[in-house]
């Protein structure tokens, strides 16, 4: 689950991401993943269609999968998001 930093000790999952890249809302399915053959074109063609992504979208017990237009990405730990560096997620606010 990605989160922002809050204070050392506490930390929270974020559902508010939006993508700078694609201005995109990031998506969140829980206990899912991303099937690896997860690209570009499928996420730009199909999101946030749950119907249409389904055939990507693995059940996957204790994961998220994330995704924006341009990116997906599967979690199943805490990550902050300032440390994933191949996407452009911020909390768009709550």
């Amino acid at each position: 689950m990605l989160f922002e930093k809050f204070s050392i000790s506490l930390h929270s999952a974020c559902d508010s991401l939006r993508c700078t890249s694609c201005d995109f809302k990031v998506s969140i399915f829980r206990d899912y993943a991303w099937d690896p053959s997860t690209n570009y074109l499928f996420l730009r063609n199909n999101m946030p269609d749950f119907d249409k992504l389904r055939s990507k979208l693995k059940v996957k017990k204790g994961w998220c999968a994330y995704g924006c237009q341009c990116h997906a990405m599967s979690v199943n730990v805490f990550m902050e998001l300032k440390k994933v560096s191949h996407v452009k997620w911020v909390c768009a606010g709550h």
